[in-house]
């Protein structure tokens, strides 16, 4: 009886996130068009810190109450699986035009913090107040950035003929609504098919790599796949860069404004795998503007390699 009821759920909360998926991409492409705001600039604001804040809530409510080494864990685990399974996916099922702009900022800058992560990982092992107030300002950085192009796009398309659009109001309601939807989503099938695992007599550790793992980032992943199958690919590549942005520059900078967090030696590999991918999808994109699909399979392989360490570590 519990599995059955575990499996109905795991099936009602894949529903809520691939429907609330839609009305979310939906209300924020709108919301973009309404306002002449550039969809990459979308992605990487509204889109990109919607679909992380799981992991934020998670991050700085462990650091509240003093457990802070999940925070470093949860931020480098969640940016490979982002840019390496979630993109490489998302490129497999739609090639992924990649803006002239994220070649030239929005990936190399998320090449630089993650350098500057790692750097304050192996010579400090930890991050402290000063690592919090740089990261701090990297981020006031990079937002101020997004709405000097923000502004810059809008004048532009001031001067375009107008389009119809949606009422504000209910863009808005799709954009809340649909988010709302994708996490809660989240939340019950994460939650479920941890007990349909355990039942069927998985490992915790190889429940917490796997569905746990996979299962905290299904809201970048349906997002991005949806925004992507409708055309959108500006929102799913900016929700990746975005969300990892804000995991390293908002959510750990947070976490050790709060209290200093220690960056555990076992870490280091992952921070700088975390390097090694951005590496690879400047190399990936750079040519052509465009992430193929090979090239997707090429990042979900080096994913899988790296799921394959974990397992056996």
């Amino acid at each position: 009886m519990v599995a059955l009821k575990s499996v109905v759920l795991v099936i009602v909360g894949f529903v809520l996130l691939i429907k609330g998926a839609d009305f979310f991409v939906g209300g924020a492409s709108g919301i973009a068009e309404k306002f002449k705001i550039p969809q990459m600039i979308i992605g990487l604001t509204i889109v990109a810190f919607g679909t992380s804040a799981p992991e934020a809530a998670i991050s700085i409510s462990a650091a509240l109450q003093g457990t802070t080494g999940i925070a470093i864990g949860n931020v480098l685990g969640s940016n490979l699986l982002n840019v390496l399974l979630i993109l490489g996916l998302t490129a497999c099922i739609v090639p992924l035009h990649i803006q002239k702009s994220s070649l030239r900022f929005d990936i190399p800058f998320n090449l630089v913090i993650s350098v500057v992560l790692l750097a304050m990982g192996f010579f400090l092992g930890k991050l402290n107040l000063a690592c919090g107030i740089i990261l701090w300002v990297f981020m006031i950085f990079f937002m101020t950035k997004l709405l000097r192009d923000a502004k810059k796009g809008m004048a532009e398309a001031a001067e375009e003929e107008p389009t119809q659009t949606k009422n504000v109001f209910l863009l808005i309601l799709y954009t809340l609504g649909g988010l709302a939807a994708v996490v809660w989503g989240s939340d019950i099938t994460v939650d479920n098919a941890k007990i349909i695992a355990s039942l069927l007599g998985m490992s915790d550790r190889l429940i917490g790599l796997t569905i746990v793992a996979f299962g905290t980032s299904l809201p970048e992943l349906i997002t991005s796949v949806t925004a992507a199958r409708k055309g959108n690919a500006d929102i799913a590549v900016g929700n990746i860069l975005g969300s990892n942005v804000f995991n390293i520059l908002f959510v750990l900078g947070t976490v050790a404004l709060i209290q200093p967090v220690e960056f555990a030696s076992a870490f280091l590999l992952d921070a700088v795998l975390c390097v090694a991918s951005m590496v690879l999808l400047l190399v990936l994109c750079f040519k052509k503007q465009t992430l193929s699909r090979s090239g997707g399979a090429v990042m979900l392989g080096c994913y899988a390699a790296y799921f394959v360490y974990l397992l056996v570590s």
